[in-house]
């Protein structure tokens, strides 16, 4: 009788001591988690970045499905990429970018609301998220891939500017079936720098962000024509410029309430 007490003892010894180790080991990763991270964003808020997640994931499928490997990237200054293209992801993506701190909580709402009566579901995503997402995270809808693109969001919120976010983001958002950031498909659709292309050309390439694999921007179709004609009065209505003191004068204002 007494060895099944000292055989349960010792059992719940040892689990007391897995626990134990599970506990630090835990503890352990969480805070190289949040030092990696954190000292990730810092890098990067100076450090091009070099290559994202997406763009491994595309040349693994690339290779899969037995085509070509193409990765197309240059990266370039925001002051080397056209006014008129940051303005037309403003207005195709984001339109409350330079007002809201990395989440436009109005667009979630109206999002919601939409994706109960349609079978075709709406996305609330703002410029910071998808940054945050292609930069740091992997393709997805889960709620934990979700939950980490809320903590990079608010990381680059916090440690960005809005300008830095831009940048990043035309440079490593996907904008072509290979093709990535506003130097490579200015170049790839248009045969010109970043730099240099038109209005209409910009109002292009914006209406493709939300399936750049199915529309080209160099061919267009008669719904990204709409969705071009479409951005380019949007932009007409902003006064055709993206204006980032504006965000600077909001910040002011709201470090002067508190």
């Amino acid at each position: 009788m007494g060895q099944p007490i000292v055989r349960n003892l010792i059992l719940i010894f040892s689990m007391k001591e897995l626990l134990k180790k599970i506990g630090r080991f835990t503890w352990k990763a969480t805070m190289w988690f949040f030092i990696v991270s954190i000292a990730s964003v810092i890098f990067f808020r100076w450090v091009p970045i070099p290559i994202t997640p997406l763009m491994l994931i595309r040349c693994v499928e690339q290779k899969m499905d037995g085509k070509t490997m193409k990765l197309s990237k240059d990266w370039v200054s925001l002051e080397e990429i056209a006014p008129s293209l940051q303005l037309a992801v403003v207005c195709s993506e984001d339109q409350n970018y330079l007002k809201h701190n990395g989440f436009d909580f109005e667009a979630i709402e109206k999002a919601m609301d939409y994706n109960e009566t349609h079978k075709r579901t709406r996305g609330a995503s703002t410029i910071s998220q998808q940054t945050a997402k292609n930069v740091f995270l992997w393709p997805g809808r889960s709620y934990i891939r979700k939950g980490f693109e809320v903590y990079f969001t608010f990381l680059i919120e916090t440690i960005w500017n809005k300008e830095r976010i831009m940048e990043v983001y035309l440079n490593v958002i996907e904008m072509g079936d290979g093709v990535y950031g506003a130097q490579a498909a200015s170049k790839t659709f248009f045969n010109k720098d970043a730099k240099h292309i038109s209005k209409s050309e910009a109002a292009t390439i914006a209406a493709v962000l939300p399936n750049p694999i199915r529309f080209n921007a160099g061919k267009p179709s008669s719904y990204i024509q709409g969705r071009r004609s479409w951005i380019m009065n949007q932009m007409n209505m902003w006064g055709g410029i993206l204006n980032y003191e504006e965000q600077e004068d909001l910040v002011v204002k709201r470090k002067e309430k508190r």
